[in-house]
């Protein structure tokens, strides 16, 4: 690969949308570098949003002097900054050693160079120094360059997937986001590493963190199924995996922008988990409660409400067959059977909402109880139909229901 010259690199770095509150807040201190997928994408010609920060001192300095929200984290000299929409992790430069496998690391200052050295793989070991004589130059770690060019994963050291599992779950997801090939000897270390339990002497919240962020990738679905490469998916557990990964893409194409593709891809990789398993499951890897619920409701339920999609000829039979159910798993449903029903509901019937409500029937003489809730209900399945437009239609609807003792 040709290395651009420093002052092309700096220009790079100025042009990107995060870079100009960090270049002036870090002009005058010394040992500030660019490091990590941000340079690692500036050389392949990709933008990042965000920036990671290595500095030979004392975090703390960079991080007031880039203001906005700050986070430090002092065991491992590391903290984050957030402004004006940007995120920049800082961290101080520093070697890393593990007391025992899957554990976090006790770390200590160091060097840039020693600190590119303890990182995941060699196309990540980058840096471009920021400040000082030197700025604009780019510092690698051996193979960098090289397997940047090749577009090639290498881990920098044998033991790198014993000492640190997550690494195994950033090989896929590295490999999905960036179309890159895992290095022969990669690959036989990742294998070692699965078949040795790597993965088990992780915390079920951080193999639940790297698994969240595999499924937040831009290519979900190509993500997630790339778990089964290495059998990182079994590994999870026995029934995880995407089978169907064509099933899980039909899916996420019917789902709208304002609903979540993770949830649905992970709910579509769990469909062969015994449903007793899935909720012990999806709590050892520390997903939040609304997540969870998502998730379950996919893996379990999709099939049934394809079905009942299928059956389905009126809207109000669409919405009543959805009957709350979350958008990704109707989507998962559609996708199953019933696309044109699913479709329907998520583009359109999941949206219209009734201009009364409960108050209106009470006011009516309605008295409190099932009757108003069995009014709306008639109420909205009339104006889904057609059968009820604006207010008065739908007041009228609402009452003959709520009143009728049938």
């Amino acid at each position: 690969m040709q290395v651009p010259a420093p002052e092309v690199l700096l220009d790079r770095i100025r042009a990107l949308p995060a870079a100009a509150p960090v270049l002036d807040a870090v002009r005058n201190t010394p040992g500030v570098y660019l490091v990590g997928g941000a340079v690692r994408d500036l050389l392949l010609g990709i933008r990042s949003p965000d920036l990671d920060l290595a500095v030979e001192g004392d975090p703390r300095a960079v991080l007031a002097a880039i203001g906005g929200e700050t986070q430090i984290h002092d065991r491992f000299g590391t903290g984050a900054a957030t402004r004006d929409g940007h995120t920049y992790d800082v961290a101080r430069t520093r070697t890393e050693r593990y007391a025992v496998p899957g554990a976090l690391p006790d770390v200590e200052p160091a060097s840039i160079a020693e600190d590119l050295e303890r990182r995941d793989f060699t196309v990540n070991a980058l840096a471009v120094a920021l400040t000082g004589p030197h700025a604009g130059e780019l510092l690698h770690a051996r193979h960098a360059l090289t397997d940047l060019d090749e577009r090639r994963l290498r881990v920098l050291y044998e033991r790198s997937f014993v000492d640190d599992p997550t690494r195994l779950m950033r090989l896929v997801r590295y490999g999905a986001r960036l179309g890159f090939e895992c290095d022969a000897g990669t690959d036989e270390l990742a294998r070692a590493a699965l078949a040795g339990g790597a993965l088990g002497t992780l915390t079920g919240s951080r193999l639940g963190t790297e698994l969240r962020l595999l499924a937040r990738e831009p290519d979900p679905v190509s993500a997630v199924a790339a778990l089964s490469e290495l059998g990182i998916d079994e590994a999870i557990d026995p029934g995880f995996g995407l089978e169907d990964a064509e099933l899980a893409a039909r899916a996420v194409a019917l789902l709208p922008t304002d609903t979540r593709r993770d949830v649905l891809v992970l709910g579509a990789a769990a469909r062969r988990i015994p449903t007793d398993r899935i909720g012990a499951l999806l709590d050892r890897l520390a997903f939040e409660a609304g997540d969870r619920d998502a998730i379950i409701a996919a893996a379990t339920r999709a099939e049934h409400l394809s079905a009942a999609l299928e059956r389905a000829r009126l809207p109000s039979e669409i919405a009543g067959a959805v009957a709350g159910a979350p958008p990704e798993l109707v989507a998962l449903a559609g996708a199953l059977g019933g696309e044109q029903a699913a479709r329907e509901w998520l583009e359109r019937l999941r949206h219209v909402r009734l201009e009364i409500d409960g108050r209106d029937l009470l006011a009516a003489g309605v008295r409190e109880g099932p009757a108003i809730g069995r009014g709306l209900q008639a109420a909205l399945a009339a104006k889904l139909d057609g059968r009820a437009s604006g207010r008065e239609a739908e007041l009228a609807a609402a009452l003959a229901a709520a009143r009728d003792p049938g």
